[in-house]
């Protein structure tokens, strides 16, 4: 029953490991004055990751192409998020980016790129663009749905490891 119960506690702890939730400026959050480029240094993003964006009502956060990022245009973003408080699942590899809407903002430097890789079992990539300026892209390709990794196979070692301290317990 011992291996049981351990298999068991393994199973369920697994998963925590999969996504890594980032706030993105750190202590400092969305925000003026943020050097986001130092932020994004050394830090790799995964299908699946979290960029939790806390800020204050004269902000908001707007999901936007490379050329609306190079340029600043807040006219047509992909999605916006005003909650003070967004959660954005970074669901699909390939280059993302994120500006700040408020007149100006972006134009001082209140954006940034990432590049999302498909899995983090195996690569070590930089995701942050290789620039000297805020305004750079990624360069990678176009984005695509990311392919199924690890942590969902968890659900099925799950189920398996469920079935199989059952089937011990029963017998």
């Amino acid at each position: 029953m011992d291996v049981a119960s351990g298999l068991l506690i393994l199973l369920l702890v697994a998963p925590a490991v999969c996504a890594v939730e980032y706030i993105v400026g750190g202590s400092q959050g969305w925000d003026l004055n943020v050097d986001y480029q130092t932020w994004l240094s050394g830090k790799t993003f995964y299908a699946g990751d979290i960029l939790l964006f806390q800020y204050g009502t004269t902000h908001s956060v707007d999901t936007v192409n490379s050329i609306d990022y190079d340029n600043c245009t807040t006219s047509s973003p992909l999605k916006s998020h005003k909650s003070g408080n967004d959660s954005i699942i970074l669901s699909s590899t390939g280059p993302m980016y994120f500006i700040c809407p408020t007149t100006y903002h972006c134009n001082e430097g209140m954006k940034f790129a990432v590049n999302v890789l498909a899995s983090n079992s195996t690569s070590a990539t930089p995701t942050t663009p290789p620039s000297s300026s805020p305004s750079s892209s990624p360069t990678t390709g176009s984005k695509s749905p990311a392919p199924p990794n690890l942590c969902n196979i968890n659900a099925l070692v799950l189920g398996l490891g469920i079935s199989l301290i059952y089937y011990t317990l029963m017998s």
